[in-house]
């Protein structure tokens, strides 16, 4: 068993991954950046060390100092959470090579996946239905050719994007060419890549993912959760069960869940996302080889901690339940803190001058923040996560109303009234939000007006 744990990360998920380790013995270092010397996950460590400067680049992203830490540090696995290194197979490699465990899949299965135009190639000789698109386009004129052949409107993506990042919705030849060459060199920017590839615009679906567990015997799927309330590509508020699916399509995404991680031969924690159409028809989008950030509300309906699981099976341990005996209870939702300004998504840094968070056992708090915690402009502006549990839908609908209303965080601007908006409309209270939710009612979501 691992006894000895460095956590390649910061924030929220490096306190939650910290938590676990805590309950199972495991003694965790933590990492920080010049700017996060006084964060909360290196108070919370039992050892703690200097990366570099305030940038990912200086500091979180530096594979060398890391390895340099875990090894110095008496390390004898790696935890990456999410973002940052997390889906990075030159670091899993490396850590491979030098006899530390990474905790995730290996090198081949997060190359396999982190390339959009391969990782659909290979679902598709696995027999896993994708969205209709294309391989990588060398230049404009094949971009429009392929938006011409699978008709428009269709989406500009980076092969080898993430995070929103990289994605164009276009709806004719002219909006194709401008698009293509701006998302080229973001694409060269954010992900050293720039190759682009063309794939069907669904108007109005669902977005919905499949959390998988595998051993290298035996791959499981826990169920789905439903990420259809996003802006700008970004996922903003999470729940489990879907108001969406019936138990059949439940149990077909499962199925294929499982198909497409066992056609990598993946082991670990995964997540396979998927778009639902308006006809109930799904399609593979991608998976995320790496712990997700809305892991916990699955974790509330099927009793399990997934990061534990994740540390098992790098220690070698087997699943000890199968498929038939897995099942959920409840409803659990997840609302995403962002440091931003919550009409304009500009990111919103500065120190929290007061800040109070409600307390219930229904609520559970993924969330580093104390007042005169200073959120800095260099990362990610999602600062905590609130997820709530209750019997029924209905139910988790009205705990997270009450708890976000009881939220108070000051000094900086936060989407707090976005998210509070949002659990009160009606499309929401009625299942229906899609993934242009936001897009759709932001007037009303910012103006108050027609909220019931």
């Amino acid at each position: 068993m691992i006894k000895k744990l460095l956590i390649a990360n910061r924030g929220e998920i490096a306190c939650r991954i910290i938590r676990t380790c805590r309950r199972m013995g495991i003694q965790t270092i933590a990492v920080y950046s010049e700017a996060d010397e006084r964060a909360r996950h290196v108070q919370d460590a039992d050892e703690a060390y200097l990366l570099g400067g305030a940038r990912v680049n200086e500091s979180y992203l530096n594979v060398d100092k890391l390895l340099e830490i875990a090894k110095n540090a008496g390390a004898d696995a790696v935890h990456p959470g999410y973002g940052l290194l997390s889906e990075n197979a030159v670091f899993a490699k490396r850590c491979e090579d030098e006899g530390l465990p990474f905790v995730g899949p290996d090198a081949r299965a997060i190359q396999a996946m982190g390339d959009k135009v391969k990782a659909r190639a290979t679902m598709e000789r696995a027999g896993v239905p994708v969205i209709p698109g294309s391989s990588g386009c060398a230049n404009e004129e094949e971009a429009v050719q392929e938006a011409s052949r699978i008709g428009y409107p269709v989406m500009l993506k980076a092969a080898a994007g993430g995070g929103g990042i990289g994605i164009d919705v276009v709806r004719n030849e002219e909006e194709c060419r401008k698009a293509f060459v701006s998302n080229a060199k973001k694409a060269n920017m954010f992900f050293g890549d720039s190759e682009i590839f063309v794939e069907k615009y669904l108007e109005n679906p669902r977005h919905i993912e499949i959390q998988v567990l595998a051993d290298g015997e035996r791959t499981l799927a826990f169920g789905e959760r439903d990420c259809s309330v996003q802006r700008r590509h970004q996922k903003v508020i999470e729940e489990a069960p879907s108001p969406y699916l019936t138990e059949t399509r439940r149990e077909e995404m499962c199925q294929m869940a499982i198909q497409a991680a066992e056609a990598i031969s993946y082991v670990n924690a995964g997540t396979v996302e998927c778009l639902v159409d308006e006809d109930g028809s799904f399609y593979f989008l991608e998976m995320n080889t790496r712990l997700q950030v809305e892991h916990p509300v699955t974790e509330e309906i099927f009793g399990i901690d997934l990061v534990e699981w994740q540390l098992r099976i790098t220690s070698g341990e087997k699943l000890a339940m199968k498929q038939e005996d897995l099942s959920f209870s409840g409803h659990a939702i997840e609302a995403r803190l962002y440091a931003e300004d919550p009409v304009r998504f500009f990111p919103s840094p500065g120190t929290i001058t007061a800040f109070e968070k409600p307390e219930a056992d229904y609520i559970r708090h993924e969330c580093p923040l104390e007042v005169g915690t200073v959120i800095t402009p260099f990362y990610d502006p999602m600062i905590a996560k609130i997820i709530v549990s209750g019997k029924s839908r209905q139910q988790a609908v009205e705990r997270m109303q009450k708890a976000l209303a009881s939220y108070r965080v000051e000094g900086i601007k936060t989407n707090l009234p976005l998210l509070l908006a949002v659990c009160k409309h009606k499309a929401f209270l009625e299942g229906e939000a899609t993934t242009r939710f936001i897009e759709t009612y932001k007037n009303e979501l910012i103006t108050g007006e027609k909220i019931k």
